[in-house]
Order: structure tokens, then sequence, then C-alpha cells
């Protein structure tokens, strides 16, 4: 039996290891001093995470100081490196933090508090988009039916059934219509449109009973630069969509000017499973691909004259022109978030060149992120943000750690130096698809297991061919000779859509995955870039900390009942882990969220009467039980079946208010109503019920019908959640 002194010796030895450990990574973080500046707009990023996290509203007094006590805190420990950076990561958090509040306070604007309609809408149109059977309309309100002014939206988006074209940016309309509040999510956690909207500055969502009337055409009440902008892109959209062959044309038009609501949803989901979607949504790739042809079709032109070569620097001068291209390209592709934020970080790396420094460095995609987070922090929460910059800050990773090692002399041979191109593409591929991949999980449930195979002939083709010809096409659409350039476009558009429908045909293109905890994506996140910043051999402490993120998935543990905040929808997990539905449409927006971050398992139809082959779940003409273990839930038709129910775990009563149960918790339409959809666990006789409105907190975009103003949702972790 070990001695007291033994114990105390081992402790001594354990208690000096450690030390011997944290002296050795604190020299590590002082060697690597240069690299601090790299982890400023994490710590801003962590300081936006930490307020979109609050379940409740902070004050703007409380954001405002923050930031002043951290800069106290630097100020302090100003005489000390170490001391001084980590409080600069302190102050950065703040300011972080700051923006947020801030910018949540200037996107406030009018909501909808409950469904409205028909009533007769007017309004000017802001956005007009063509979509697959449609139209859809972004509008800035007028007024709609006898709706108060100071309870009426900013802005409100129609949707046109069977309205192909007749309206565009800049035409005052109206229409009978229905107006919507913007939905919340299909289930505690799912993706929360109420949020975007909010930014947006949109208030309501609906559909319009009828074709709209033009009160006023577009350009008879003042010219407006952003109207003028959008009636070109529609036009442009309208254009390539008329010279080239369905699908062909709607694919062509989203890889310039951005309208991607014209493709079919199967040849969409052909171009996801493939993992190919990256090539239809401008971003970095695009802006990069029409740049660099610019840059190097301007520098190739300044060369063939001597006398212009000798005298100025061609590389600049095409950098130049490749950020005025680029910055059109921006503008047509509709400037929105994801295309800003990849033409800034596109403007600093020839921002690099016109300075003469290194154009990929991770320092200028720091700055980069700095600027995008102030200027848009909720973009932080977006699946665009988090994955265009989880691959370039990989890739640049990478070619900083192949730029380090001993240059290899260029092998002979134009074979070899193809070889090694392609070699380089599926690298670079596979590095920036590792990166995405947890974001794309967390995201949108899924994991693509032959992107690379996809894109080692998509990219080629859309680099060397599409992209080229596209840029051909813009130059002469001005003149209408497009029809030719375009039509060489769409042979290469073919054949990439050709590989995006081959590859996703193939067994087990796509496998579907389940919810990703917040906290396992931010583990992964600072794993990775632990991993990318760092230069010394402690780097390799990220690697472990990402692996662990992506084993989270194993600890989350699905939900036993789902019901949706409508009350309509109803989902109960068979003994094989699949689901009962009962729904009115069982493939509908909320049945199909499920069945994503339920990993794809299935859905079996509900039983109308009798018992499911599993015995969990039995009906009758009145009502439900569904049952695991001892625990019981009773799922009610006819209020005349309460009084008996009220003897089991949980009630749902999706068609009833207030039924008192005693001490038994009942879900009932005003709960629904208040709270959102729901998720309930079941083990023993304690029920685990989470509820949106809990999940959220309260937030300014959190909104329901009849919401009781005087309810405060609990604080996260007052209500269990299993995971």
């Amino acid at each position: 039996m070990p001695t007291l002194s033994t114990a105390l010796a081992g402790l001594q030895d354990g208690a000096g290891a450690a030390v011997a450990v944290a002296t050795r990574m604190a020299r590590a973080f002082v060697a690597e001093r240069e690299r601090w500046i790299l982890w400023l707009p994490v710590a801003l990023g962590l300081g936006i995470g930490v307020y979109f996290e609050l379940a409740v509203e902070p004050q703007l007094g409380f954001a405002a100081l923050a930031p002043v006590a951290a800069l106290l805190l630097a100020f302090a420990a100003r005489r000390r490196a170490g001391v001084f950076a980590l409080a600069a990561g302190v102050l950065a958090a703040a300011l972080g933090f700051a923006a947020a509040k801030l910018h949540t306070d200037w996107a406030k604007a009018p909501v909808l508090a409950e469904r409205l309609g028909p009533v007769t809408v007017k309004g000017r149109i802001l956005e007009a988009e063509p979509t697959h059977k449609g139209m859809r309309l972004v509008i800035r309100l007028a007024s709609a039916g006898n709706l108060a002014a100071d309870k009426q939206p900013l802005r409100v988006r129609l949707t046109l059934h069977n309205v192909e074209s007749g309206y565009t940016a800049g035409d005052e309309i109206a229409v009978r219509a229905i107006l919507l509040p913007p939905p919340p999510p299909a289930a505690p956690g799912a993706y929360d449109f109420q949020r975007q909207a909010y930014f947006l500055r949109m208030g309501a969502v609906g559909y319009a009973l009828e074709e709209p009337e033009i009160t006023r055409a577009a350009g008879e009440s003042g010219f407006s630069f952003s109207e003028w902008l959008e009636r070109l892109r529609q036009r442009i959209t309208e254009r390539i969509v008329a010279s080239l062959p369905s699908p062909t044309g709607a694919l062509a038009a989203a890889q310039i000017t951005g309208h991607r609501n014209t493709i079919p949803p199967e040849v969409m989901s052909a171009w996801q499973d493939s993992g190919l979607a990256h090539l239809i949504a401008i971003s970095g790739m695009n802006i990069g691909i029409v740049a660099g042809l610019v840059f190097f079709a301007v520098r190739a032109l300044l060369a063939l004259i001597p006398w212009l070569a000798l005298r100025i620097s061609t590389k600049k001068w095409a950098a130049v022109a490749a950020m005025i291209v680029a910055l059109v390209y921006v503008a047509i592709s509709g400037a929105s978030v994801p295309t800003q934020r990849a033409y800034l970080m596109f403007a600093v790396v020839m921002g690099g060149v016109l300075i003469d420094r290194e154009a990929l460095s991770m320092r200028l995609v720091a700055w980069a992120a700095v600027a995008i987070l102030l200027a848009a922090p909720e973009g932080l929460l977006g699946p665009s943000f988090q994955m265009s910059f989880a691959a370039v800050v990989a890739l640049i990773a990478c070619y900083e750690r192949w730029a380090a090692r001993k240059p290899e002399p260029e092998p002979p041979g134009a074979a070899r130096r193809w070889l090694r191109g392609f070699a380089a593409l599926a690298l670079t591929s596979l590095v920036a698809g590792l990166a995405t991949a947890p974001f794309g999980m967390y995201s949108f449930n899924r994991f693509t297991v032959y992107g690379l195979a996809a894109n080692m002939i998509a990219v080629p083709v859309t680099d060397l061919w599409v992209m080229p010809w596209a840029l051909v096409a813009m130059l002469l659409m001005p003149f209408g000779l497009e029809a030719w350039p375009l039509a060489a476009m769409g042979w290469g558009v073919d054949l990439v859509h050709a590989v995006a429908r081959t590859v996703a045909g193939w067994p087990g293109a796509v496998v579907p995955t389940t919810v990703m905890p917040g906290a396992g994506l931010l583990a992964f996140a600072l794993g990775g870039l632990w991993l990318a910043i760092w230069q010394r051999r402690w780097r390799w402490l990220g690697a472990p900390v990402m692996l662990a993120s992506l084993l989270s998935m194993l600890l989350v543990r699905p939900p036993d009942l789902l019901v949706s905040g409508d009350g309509r929808t109803i989902a109960a997990r068979a003994a094989d882990g699949t689901l009962f539905i009962a729904s009115p449409d069982a493939r509908g927006f909320v049945a199909d969220t499920w069945w994503k971050r339920d990993g794809a398992a299935g859905f079996k139809p509900w039983p109308q009467n009798g018992a499911s082959a599993d015995g969990r779940l039995r009906c009758d003409a009145i009502g439900c039980i569904y049952a695991i273990g001892a625990a019981r839930v009773a799922i009610v038709r006819d209020p005349a079946a309460l009084a008996e129910d009220c003897r089991a775990t949980l009630v749902l009563a999706t068609a009833l208010t207030r039924s008192g149960c005693g001490n038994t918790r009942v879900i009932d339409r005003r709960s629904l109503l208040t709270r959102g959809a729901h998720a309930v666990w079941l083990d023993g006789r304690t029920p685990a019920v989470i509820d949106d409105r809990t999940e959220r907190g309260e937030r300014p975009w959190v909104s329901y019908p009849w919401m009781d103003t005087k309810e405060r949702p609990a604080r996260r972790g007052q209500t269990a959640r299993r995971e």
C-alpha cells in the first residue's frame, strides 16, 4: 500500500511536469509573437459569438462599457508583452460584442405580428428575381390594408406563382396578397430564418393571390442607382436564360448574376450531392477566376507594347484593372454579403501586389476578416462566412508550410508538369474539402463523399472554359453579340452538369449526418485555427481537438418526440431510430428539416388506428399513446379523453388551450403559439422538454403570434436538454 510520502512525491512529479509543459508553451507563445496579430479576428469573432449566444438582450450601456474596461486592462498590462497580448484579445472580444449589439439595434424594424390578409399590398419593388415557378419580389412596403403605420414592416418578400416576368426593380405595384410573419425555426436549434430576416430588415413574407398591378413604372419617380443595377441584373439573367436551354441557362445565369432560384430543385440537388454547389454560389473562386483572367490578359497586352512595358509596372496596372472588373462583377452578381466578403479578400490580395507585399499571407486574410466582422457581425453565424474563411485559411496554411520547404527543381517534360499541376489541384480540393466539411455537416447535415473526384473534372472546366466564355459574353452583351460565347459557355456548363449528375448517382455519394453540437463546431474551428496559425510543433495540439470535436456528434441523443410550432406536424421515434410522422405534407418544409437533422433515418406512416410494429405507438379514434419504458405520452385528439390521459407522463393536446392536468405537463395550443416547436426526450418518468423560445432566448428577432410579453423564457440550462 503506497505511503503518504510516496503519494506526495507523485503529486510533486506531476506538478513539476505540468509546470514544465506550461513553461515550454509560454516560451513558444513568446517566440511566435509575430503571429499574435492573426488571433485578432478570432477574438473578435468570439465576442460576437458570445453576444448571439445570450438568452436575453444585453443593455447598450454594458456593451459600450465592456470595451472601455478591456482597454484599461490592456493599458495596465502594456509593459508585459504576453499579458498585453491576452488583454488585447479581451479588448477585441469586447469590441466584437459591442459591434454585434450596435448592428442589432440599427437593424431593428417593425415585424408583422400575425397572419394578415387577403389585403391590398402597395409598395415599390427593390428586388425582382425569377424562379423556376414564377418570381420573388422584395418590396419596400407603402401600405398593407388597414395596418397601422407604426406596425407596418419596412420590407416584405412576396412570391408570385406562374408569373415569369413583367416586373422589375423600381416598379410601384398594388396586389392582393397574404402576409405572414417570418417563420420561426422548424425545431429547437434549427435554421433561424427570423434572425436572417431581422438583419435584412424584412418584417413579413407572403404570396400574391393575383398578378400585381403596376401603378407607376420604373424610372417615372426619379433615378436610383441600386434599382437600375437590379434591373440590369434581371435583364442579363433573362437574356442568358432565353439564349440557352433549361437547365443550362439557369446554371449559366447563376454563375454570372447570382440568380439561382431559376435552377430546378432536382438539378440543384445533383450539384449539392456531388460537391459542386460552390461553383454556382458566387464567391472567392468565381471572382478570382474572372479577376485572374483580366489580370493576365491586361499584363500580356501591356507587355506587347515595349515603350509602356519599360516605363510602368505592368503587374500593378493589371492588378488595378482586375480590381475594377471584379468590382463590376460583384455589382452584377447582386453584391450579397458573401460576394462582398470575397471581393474584399481579393482586393486585399491585389493591394498586396500594389505595395509589393506577399499576396497570399495569413495577415492580409486576418485583416479582411476583421473588416467583414465589424461591418456585418451576424455573418459569423452563416455557413458562407464559415466555409469560405475555413477554406482560405487552410489553403494558406498549407502554402506557408510548402513554401518553407527546400525548393524542388522544376520537373522536366510537359507531362510531368501537367501531372504536378493536377496533383496541386487535387491537394487544393482535398484541403478545402476537409476544412469546410464540418461546417457543411453542421449547417446542412450532409457530407459529400466523392466531391474530390467531381472537382477534379469540374474545376478545370470551369476555370479554363466556362468562366472565360462568361467574361467574353458579358463584354459583348451590350452590342447584342452574346449568343455565340454563351453557346460556348453552355457546352462547358453541360459537361459540369453531366459530372454532377453522374457523381451524385454513385452509391453512397452523400452521407447524411445528425446534429452537430455548436460546442463541437467551435472546438473544431479553434483547433483548426491553432493548427493553421502557429508554426512551431505545438501547433499539432490542435489536431486532437479537431478530432474530438467531430466525435461530439456521437454524444447527441436525438429527441423522442417532435412537435411543430403550429401543432400540425408531429413525429415520434420508433424503436429502430426512424420517425413516425403525422403531417398534412409528409415532405413539407418542417418534415424535411426534421428528416435532415435526424440524419435522414427515414419516416414511417403514423398509425391512425391500431399499434405500430414495435408497439411504441398505439392510436384510436380519440388519441394516441406513445410509450418508451415507463414513460407515456398521451396525444389527445378528443377533449373527452383528457381526464384519463392526464395520468400520462406528458400530455400533447395541440388543438386545446390551457388544459389543466394537475402536476402533469401539457403541451397545448397556447404553448406552441407562444413558445414554438417542442422537442421531448423521455427517460423514466421525467420528460426533458425544450422549446424554440427557450433555445433562442428573448432576443429582438424572436417573435411568435399572441406572444405573452409578461412571460419570460427560461435561460439556457434551466430546461433539460440531452446531448
